[in-house]
């Protein structure tokens, strides 16, 4: 491997971290950083770059950014660069149960303005300097001190409150029947009947290894999983969407579901064989059955 693989390979982690909680969904942050990952790999000059993970960590700032542009109403906040006091910080305490609510809730840093939560979310939780969190924002360390006091701020008024700002996300309309149906035909292996379901079109994305077209490609992927000993499928929404909670003996991942007009299954992602980092961050909220 060269230099720039092994460390995009070390930092990958803390990427898809800092991405999911930016953004507030695991499942886009793994998007957002084989995006960041290609990038940096295609514009890697070792000659020209002084910090290679601060010049990695802006790539995947400033796609996380745009994807945000993209989804949602962002808005930037203006630069302050009004000096806070020492004695404003907060202490090592409240950092650490600040940092436990990273863990627990992305939901919670979404309360936050786009620069709040990128500011804490690279000092409080994967403790990089003021210094290098400016570097990685290209703001000033003042400008960093400035939103970093007020997400500090605002996360404690949050943490009292935590529930609230985790809420378990209904899934869209009949998209609960249909998915039940599937995951009733899954179970009990009936792949013939989970093929029907596909729609002409129909996407796989078997994350990380590939991806297929059409129903006679991705009706070929289920066979794979006829010769595997499966402990439990369950149907469960994942930040509002509907997926698979598949176990398999001990590695349990997700498989999400996009339906058709017609409730025909147009697109699959299966996330088998991703990293545990992005498994970890994801809360299944199992459906009334």
């Amino acid at each position: 491997m060269t230099d720039i693989e092994v460390l995009l390979d070390n930092i990958r982690p803390r990427l898809h971290g800092y991405c999911a909680r930016v953004v507030g969904s695991a499942f886009d942050a793994e998007d957002i950083v084989q995006d960041s990952m290609a990038k940096a790999m295609s514009n890697w000059n070792e000659n020209e770059i002084r910090n290679p993970e601060a010049w990695i960590f802006r790539i995947a700032h400033n796609t996380a950014i745009d994807h945000l542009r993209r989804t949602t109403r962002f808005s930037w906040e203006p630069l302050d660069e009004t000096a806070v006091e020492e004695s404003d910080e907060v202490s090592a305490i409240e950092h650490l149960e600040q940092k436990e609510m990273a863990v627990l809730a992305l939901s919670i840093f979404m309360q936050l303005s786009p620069l709040q939560r990128c500011t804490v979310i690279l000092k409080d939780v994967f403790g990089y300097s003021l210094a290098e969190v400016a570097d990685m924002l290209s703001i000033t360390t003042g400008g960093v001190k400035s939103a970093l006091h007020r997400a500090r701020h605002n996360l404690g008024e949050f943490r009292s409150d935590l529930e609230k700002h985790r809420p378990a996300l209904p899934l869209a309309g009949d998209d609960a029947q249909r998915l039940n149906e599937y995951v009733d035909r899954f179970r009990s292996r009936d792949f013939e009947a989970v093929r029907s379901m596909l729609v002409a079109d129909v996407t796989l994305d078997l994350v990380g290894k590939v991806k297929k077209v059409g129903v006679g490609q991705v009706g070929r992927y289920f066979s794979n999983y006829a010769d595997l000993r499966l402990t439990s499928v369950e149907a469960v929404s994942i930040e509002g969407r509907s997926a698979l909670w598949v176990t398999e003996g001990e590695l349990r991942y997700p498989i999400l579901l996009n339906f058709a007009e017609n409730g025909g299954i147009a697109s699959i992602r299966d996330f088998r064989h991703v990293p545990s980092y992005l498994r970890k961050m994801l809360t299944p909220v199992l459906l009334n059955v």
